[in-house]
């Protein structure tokens, strides 16, 4: 299976993912033949060779005829369905438009049968999607993972007025996915490009293992102070089974004037609040003080709202916060059956082959008080029907 990293050097838009491709690849004429299956006449590709700050990269335009008329939601999946596109492709780029709308929809608060696409309704959004998509599956592209985005900052003229930056649909098309600030003062990230990056990502963070086979680069339109492009690197996946990498946050902080009921209380508030783990650790602080070093593990969208936990359920003046990074084995559930019952097993796949299984420890415990019986026997038995 090919492997693709989608590396958002200066950000993406619909004309980036396009030239990317190209530049990694895909025939020109392969993407023309796709698109010629949405049997519309009103457009012209044209791709040429661009340097953007002594980077050599593709870039692709889409002219489009002054009279090419602009879509509702409904008219563009007519022109979808109408074509002769893949139905796997045609399928995705459904779901595109969709998501588009019903973000446009609750910004605005419109029925989404009403709102019309200025920005993405034309027919050179039409080509970029339904080309990113096809150019994806020409390419065999399985697995995708995304570069964390940048988001740059300003106004940009819209149908509506004055929008500023980040355009509040890019950044509703964008929410789960990691983003962080931009140097550049411009729209980095078009609504057409967040849409394709969150309806092609599998995973977003760092570059995923493979073996490198083709690199390419898409140019974007403006001139900016850094390369304005988007990188595409495809390599074949790994051979053992890949675990899965990313970012995740520890926010840390030493208590040495809370009792361990507040600790406790604390722990199991920003667990519940959805920490990935919690640890309280026996600490030696200045002058000799006994304290606790309370460190949450945290998924980065939920940092800021764990921190808030720890500055109003704590004493602490301070909190550190660092981003490191956590491989994990792919995991899937399973249940045994024992003489207590069913229990709910999590296994593992290990590198270079084989399993590795533990019982849940909550059906372990609720199984335990249910039959009166030690915590050790339920997960024992756990473990026999396991094999292991």
């Amino acid at each position: 299976m090919k492997t693709a990293y989608f590396d958002c050097i200066a950000g993406a838009s619909g004309d980036m993912l396009l030239a990317s491709l190209i530049d990694a690849g895909l025939p020109a004429e392969t993407l023309e033949a796709e698109l010629a299956k949405l049997q519309l006449d009103d457009f012209r590709l044209d791709v040429k060779r661009v340097s953007k700050n002594g980077f050599g990269a593709t870039k692709v335009d889409v002219h489009v005829r002054d009279d090419a008329p602009e879509r509702h939601l409904r008219e563009i999946l007519e022109v979808l369905e109408r074509s002769t596109v893949d139905a796997h492709v045609k399928h995705r780029a459904a779901h595109v438009f969709t998501r588009i709308c019903e973000v446009e929809a609750g910004i605005h608060g419109r029925p989404i049968e009403h709102v019309h696409l200025h920005e993405v309704g034309g027919v050179d959004a039409i080509v970029d999607v339904v080309g990113t998509l096809a150019g994806v599956a020409a390419l065999g592209l399985g697995r995708i993972v995304v570069s964390p985005v940048p988001l740059g900052r300003g106004f940009v003229n819209g149908a509506h007025g004055r929008i500023p930056l980040p355009a509040p649909a890019t950044l509703a098309l964008l929410e789960g996915a990691p983003v962080r600030e931009s140097e550049v003062e411009a729209e980095t990230v078009t609504p057409t490009g967040a849409a394709l990056l969150a309806e092609l990502a599998d995973a977003w963070g760092p570059v995923p293992k493979m073996t490198l086979r083709a690199i390419g680069y898409g140019a974007g339109t403006r001139d900016l102070k850094i390369p304005n492009l988007l990188r595409l690197m495809i390599g074949d996946a790994a051979q053992c089974p890949d675990w899965t990498t990313e970012t995740i946050t520890v926010l840390e902080t030493n208590l040495d004037h809370e009792s361990g009921e507040t600790i406790g209380h604390t722990t199991q508030r920003l667990m519940d609040e959805g920490a990935l783990d919690v640890l309280a650790i026996p600490a030696q602080m200045k002058k000799n003080r006994p304290a606790t070093l309370l460190k949450v593990y945290t998924r980065p969208e939920d940092t800021d709202r764990l921190e808030c936990i720890l500055f109003r359920e704590t004493a602490t003046l301070g909190v550190r916060r660092a981003e490191v990074r956590r491989d994990a084995l792919p995991r899937r559930a399973g249940e045994v059956e024992t003489r207590f019952g069913p229990i709910s097993v999590k296994i593992a796949d290990l590198p270079g082959g084989g399993t590795r299984a533990a019982p849940e420890y909550e059906d372990c415990r609720q199984a335990a008080e249910a039959h009166r019986v030690p915590l050790r026997e339920v997960r024992d038995a756990a473990m026999r029907a396991l094999g292991e």
